[in-house]
């Protein structure tokens, strides 16, 4: 286990969460499995209580921890792009896999975590300031999936 993982809690669904990144991700994989030694306030001896995975490199753990807590918009993966059609393959594997659209680049998988899915261009245009920073942000605030060419453009004025 890395010295610093991200610990992220689920109702029952940890594995499938883990999957799914594995399978949407680059870099990304499902490690260790630990059942539940016994029963425990959501489930049962044997039920799939922890699950080590990666994504895009991060180390995580997920926790099926029953419906005690909930995601929120305060924590999110951020996955840079770099074009617009790594950006929609993305944004098409989370919400069309039951996850929810946000607003400027945010969107929300099926089991509540957040993720932005941010082309570089927009980073780029916004660590460029002025002028150029404005001009995308502005651009950026009427999107939900971010439009690359849209940004492009406001990039240049």
């Amino acid at each position: 286990m890395a010295k610093n993982t991200i610990f992220l809690w689920y109702d029952k669904d940890a594995e499938a969460a883990a999957r799914f990144c594995a399978e949407t991700f680059p870099d990304s994989a499902v490690g260790a499995i630990t059942h539940a030694p016994s029963d425990y306030p959501s489930g049962k001896e044997g039920d799939v209580l922890m699950v080590e995975f990666t994504v895009a490199g991060v180390a995580c753990v997920g926790l099926n921890g029953g419906p005690a807590f909930r995601h929120s918009e305060a924590f999110s993966f951020q996955i840079a792009t770099d074009d617009q059609h790594e950006t929609d393959l993305y944004w098409n594997a989370i919400v069309g896999n039951g996850g929810q659209e946000s607003a400027c680049g945010w969107c929300k998988d099926k089991w509540g975590v957040c993720w932005q899915i941010t082309p570089r261009v927009l980073t780029e245009a916004m660590a460029a300031g002025g002028d150029e920073a404005k001009r995308a942000f502005g651009a950026m605030m009427t999107m939900k999936k971010i439009d690359v060419a849209a940004i492009e453009a406001a990039r240049r004025g």
